[in-house]
């Protein structure tokens, strides 16, 4: 061969290898992605400035993982192929696998869809991620973020679902439960340095007994973090990844729930045969991957994510609820008197009349939404002039403006209601099948069955209360307690016809289901099963129509991950209420509840859970003085693009000050919270200064409202030991802020609408 010729063609040849090698790199206007050759990550930058690099040197991301359930083992891409006319990765797994890929570059996000899979036998589910990131400072383990919010950084990667079968968390943890405790995590180790005991990640129970959940939250230090879900993890260094999964929900699996967490003694773990779910799988699971200036990642790309995925965008007074004007308390009464209460909330310019004092509702679709009767006849709200039903003082509300709000245990199908007794449902969740080796009598207490598997555990790894320990035969619910160990096997200590269900004669052969349950007290009820989910979350779009509600309070929420299938169950029975809402032409629920997860961020307005003390000590100035719990939801809130909160808290009575509401409302503002304001026609009347009160609450909110706080006032609102006054201007332009010392006005700012 000629001398030159060979010289061009190993050097082509050369140059054919340097391209195959090459790392392909992909942009939109704040962040910038290299993949190299493998399918990996191996570069996150900021495109708005001079950057490092975010991508672990030592910790490549790969775009996607599959995971063998039966072996519990990932496959992680060996080579990947981008076509630029296609738009589309293909990457190669060890096990001979290919998925294809679809990456589309917009302007402010990555969106990744997996569009075929093939050799697919024993992939049960797919992980995008981990995408590993050298951040350290905020975990945002509900949504999947990790943020540097520090004045040199300012910058924030993250991981949006597009849709609903794409959840938060590993495929290894088949429960899908999500993360719960606490976790050893510093935001700043210089200023909060881990004890020698502690290591980064280092997983925790949360206190108590695992069933007051006051006492949960027992960690006063800042390097403990409470997790309220697994989207987000954190390495030994404390380094932030972040990881979404899709599962193969075709077929029934056995799973142990929850898992990958430490549970304490009563919440032990419990084994639950998940349903199948039809034409659910991971083929055309999608997630938007996005890079930012934490200073605009929420309403700017989240935001634009939201809206261009079409996302759920819930609103409230007309505002997206994650908008920060949109912030306000709420009124929780107490007293079942209602004369002046809408008169308060009125002056207070505040919008929610949240009727606490009306007990807890409990999902019944027998009453098809009517809470008080289809004639609304049953009159309990309380008036000198005569009491009214829901519908009546709700639509009297609706005249200003205002709207109702109500406390359901969500989920819990409760003794009484149309889907527990006395003719419990068939679509009712269940943790086991077996089946009758004996025929009964309905006098009959030794009940033989086939298989003992797991029958000796108490049903419901939360609290495992032993009462409601029980299967259904039929129509027919029977108690128990244990199960023989050697043949022929049956039931202990067996109660019939329990919940006033009919005991019955059943033949051999018959079904005997295990129940799955929520927990005792006031709480109790058997778990629907997904499809009976969706039809109690429409049941909700008919109270709402039917009795006027427009806020809910869902004590018990936890329960939605009873069915073993997590953030899923979660977003089907949000999705399934909000659509039978919006059917019926009104505005969007607006929710709280028990818990906030990866499933209900886009649904959930707020989340004033817990209270008092606990959550916000106004005169000691401290986030939870009697426990950790209010430092503890204020950082997950945060971390997560979430208005924080005070809880249930704060009232307005005889001793009420000016100068107390004046702290409690520049606190608000300064962290972004709301609260539910505790309201009692008596204690209000009681007090001195209530005009003045409300006062305080209008003008601060307004203000909110109008956007007239910059970042750098909001952050001297939260330092405990400064006092505000806030005035409005003459002629109602603007608002003018001044720091106190002893009633003496130190500094004034001038405020005006920042929009």
């Amino acid at each position: 061969m000629n001398s030159k010729i060979y010289i061009i063609a190993l050097l082509a040849t050369v140059l054919s290898a340097c391209s195959i090698s090459k790392s392909k790199s992909f942009k939109t206007s704040y962040f910038q992605i290299d993949v190299d050759s493998k399918g990996y990550i191996t570069g996150m930058y900021n495109t708005t400035r001079e950057s490092r690099n975010f991508s672990p040197t030592d910790q490549p991301s790969p775009l996607l993982a599959l995971y063998d359930g039966k072996l519990k083992h990932y496959y992680y891409p060996q080579k990947g192929h981008y076509s630029h006319s296609k738009k589309q990765y293909k990457l190669e797994f060890e096990n001979g696998s290919e998925a294809t890929i679809r990456l589309d570059a917009k302007n402010s996000y990555f969106k990744l869809t997996l569009v075929d899979l093939t050799q697919r036998d024993n992939i049960d589910g797919i992980q995008w991620g981990n995408y590993y990131t050298n951040i350290t400072n905020l975990l945002g383990e509900i949504i999947g973020v990790a943020r540097d919010t520090t004045a040199t950084v300012g910058y924030a990667i993250g991981a949006l679902a597009l849709e609903d079968n794409t959840i938060g968390g590993e495929s290894r943890f088949t429960s899908e439960t999500g993360a719960g405790g606490y976790i050893a995590h510093s935001p700043d180790p210089a200023s909060y340095p881990l004890p020698i005991t502690l290591h980064e990640g280092k997983q925790f129970t949360m206190g108590g007994d695992g069933i007051n959940d006051v006492a949960f939250y027992n960690r006063k230090e800042p390097f403990y973090r409470m997790v309220y879900g697994s989207t987000a993890g954190v390495d030994c260094n404390g380094r932030i990844n972040i990881r979404y999964h899709s599962r193969d929900r075709r077929m029934a699996n056995m799973i142990y729930s929850p898992e990958g967490v430490p549970i304490l003694e009563n919440n032990e773990p419990n084994h639950l045969m998940r349903q199948a779910v039809p034409e659910v799988d991971y083929i055309g699971s999608s997630i938007a991957l996005w890079g930012s200036p934490d200073s605009i990642a929420l309403m700017d790309v989240i935001q634009d994510i939201v809206l261009k995925e079409k996302l759920p965008y819930t609103t409230f007074q007309g505002k997206w609820v994650k908008d920060p004007t949109s912030f306000m308390p709420d009124l929780w009464t107490y007293g079942n008197q209602y004369d002046s209460i809408a008169s308060y909330a009125k002056q207070m310019g505040l919008r929610v009349i949240h009727a606490y004092d009306q007990g807890f509702l409990k999902p019944d679709r027998g009453n098809e939404g009517y809470i008080d009767g289809k004639d609304h006849s049953r009159k309990t709200f309380r008036f000198a002039n005569g009491n009214l039903s829901h519908k009546e003082y709700a639509d009297l509300l609706a005249r200003d403006g205002l709207i109702l709000g109500r406390t359901s245990i969500t989920n819990s199908m409760a003794p009484g209601t149309k889907d527990c007794s006395p003719l419990p449902s068939d679509s009712a969740c269940i943790q086991h099948r077996r089946f009758l080796m004996e025929s009964m009598s309905e006098t009959d207490t030794l009940i033989y069955i086939d298989d003992p598997t797991h029958l000796e555990e108490i049903a419901c790894w939360e609290g495992h209360c032993k009462e409601l320990n029980m299967v259904k035969i039929e129509k027919e619910l029977i108690h128990y307690l244990g199960v023989t160990t050697t043949k022929p096997y049956r039931l202990l200590n067996v109660t019939r016809g329990y919940w006033n269900t009919r005991p019955a004669p059943h033949a051999k052969g018959e079904s005997v289901d295990k129940m799955q349950v929520t927990v005792g007290w006031s709480y109790e009820g058997l778990v629907p099963n997904l499809e009976l989910q969706d039809e109690i979350g429409r049941h909700y779009g008919d109270l709402a129509h039917n009795s006027g509600l427009g806020v809910l309070d869902f004590d018990g929420q936890e329960f939605l991950f009873h069915s073993g299938f997590g953030a899923y169950s979660v977003k089907r029975f949000c999705r399934s209420m909000f659509d039978q809402v919006k059917k019926y032409g009104l505005p969007d629920l607006r929710f709280t509840g028990a818990t906030l997860s990866e499933g209900s961020w886009h649904y959930q307005s707020i989340w004033n859970v817990g209270g008092g003390t606990n959550m916000y000590d106004a005169k000691k100035r401290v986030w939870g003085s009697s426990t950790s719990q209010g430092k503890d939801l204020r950082d997950v809130t945060y971390a997560n693009f979430f208005p924080s909160s005070f809880g249930v808290n704060f009232q307005i009575a005889a001793n009420s000050t000016v100068e107390e509401f004046e702290h409690i409302e520049a606190t608000a503002v300064g962290y972004g919270s709301t609260y539910f304001l505790k309201i009692g026609q008596k204690d209000v009347e009681s007090c001195p200064q209530k005009y003045a009160i409300f006062d305080v609450i209008r003008n601060w909110e307004e203000a909110r409202k109008a956007n007239a706080f910059p970042t750098h006032i909001r952050k001297r609102l939260q330092d405990p030991s400064l006092s505000w006054r806030l005035e409005r201007n003459s002629g109602k332009s603007g608002w003018t802020l001044h720091r106190m010392e002893n009633d003496t006005k130190m500094e004034s700012f001038v405020l005006s609408s920042l929009k």
